[in-house]
């Protein structure tokens, strides 16, 4: 497939948009709820402290619920980072040249914008390879992006990070940046951002980048806040997790029984969220035949958001030879976005 520069020819400007459009399916979908088939669920709900996996947080309601936590004034994350990323955009794309965009858990892709403008404005190609589970979420909004960057190319990719990042084709383009904005590897515990930095570097050519966002220690008040929002979405956002397993395997929470509960744990130095039983219950999921019993007061933890110190992550980065080349922060030190490369892959 030939990759032309916006401007410089008419050829991608004057294909449709479906031909500037593929979606490889990874796993077929019947594969991808198969794949999970709730082996998961029945791990974290019958072990001590029960937890359950953060991907169960996306339903088509918890999406929009998410979308919702990302504009309320209490959490900075996502316009802290917004606005980062629009200050140094162009000087990624000075770094990187001209260069394939992957992103992982892509989303809405709405950042993404921001580093599309960067390199069109450069007059480089525009090639978007975006990662997701959700293939229908992939295809709104590839078809979004393609309506409004007539020379862009978009390769999407349904699946796991895992899954995409092991049969990921070399770049067409001179390079390759995969990016992981929006503090998702906080969501990771030490073991599993260890082996998910191997997945990125062994997907990377030697000189290639690797595009990070994080979120930076500072004070409990102002973390607790961010997951503890006045107007209740958050909680919404975190019992809905058991409306979704009710649909998915059958199950029979009852959300008024369960309450939202979120902290800064200072000694791991991450926010935990749970969903603490108000008094002596017992739930069964049919469709994994699980009978699950709690005591009042007894809680499933639901997500984990590490926090983590810019000297120590340019050093675990450094260690898989993903080479910090900037740094950018906010004023106010609550976000840090990296750019890194890959020396060597050995």
């Amino acid at each position: 497939m030939s990759i032309s520069k916006p401007g410089s020819s008419k050829g991608n400007s004057q294909r449709t948009i479906e031909q500037r459009l593929q979606i490889q399916r990874l796993l077929e979908p019947t594969l991808i709820v198969a794949s999970s088939a709730g082996s998961d669920v029945v791990k974290g709900l019958t072990q001590r402290p029960k937890t359950l996996p953060p991907r169960y947080f996306y339903d088509d309601r918890g999406s929009d619920l998410f979308e919702q936590i990302c504009e309320l004034p209490e959490y900075y994350l996502t316009r802290t980072e917004t606005q980062i990323l629009q200050s140094c955009a162009s000087e990624i794309a000075a770094i990187t040249g001209a260069c394939e965009i992957v992103e992982l858990g892509s989303g809405s892709s709405t950042k993404t914008r921001i580093l599309l403008d960067a390199y069109q404005q450069k007059g480089l190609p525009l090639h978007y390879l975006p990662i997701d589970v959700s293939a229908g979420m992939l295809e709104s909004s590839a078809l979004s992006l393609l309506a409004d960057y007539p020379s862009l190319q978009v390769d999407a990719l349904a699946g796991t990070y895992e899954l995409a990042l092991s049969q990921i084709e070399p770049s067409q383009l001179p390079s390759r940046m995969i990016c992981f904005i929006g503090s998702t590897l906080g969501n990771l515990n030490p073991q599993e951002c260890d082996v998910f930095l191997s997945q990125v570097k062994a997907a990377l050519q030697a000189g290639e980048y690797f595009l990070l966002g994080i979120d930076l220690q500072k004070p409990k008040h102002i973390l607790e806040a961010a997951y503890n929002d006045n107007q209740g979405v958050t909680a919404a956002f975190n019992l809905n997790m058991l409306e979704h397993l009710n649909w998915r395997f059958q199950g029979n929470f009852d959300t008024t029984q369960f309450e939202h509960w979120a902290f800064y744990n200072e000694t791991e130095h991450q926010i935990e969220m749970h969903l603490k039983s108000k008094r002596s219950q017992a739930v069964e999921l049919h469709t994994l035949k699980l009978n699950v019993h709690f005591e009042p007061g007894e809680t499933i933890r639901t997500e984990i958001s590490r926090k983590f110190s810019l000297n120590s992550i340019q050093q675990e980065l450094k260690a898989k030879n993903l080479v910090p080349q900037k740094v950018w922060t906010d004023e106010n030190q609550l976000f840090g976005l990296l750019l890194c490369q890959l020396q060597d892959r050995e």
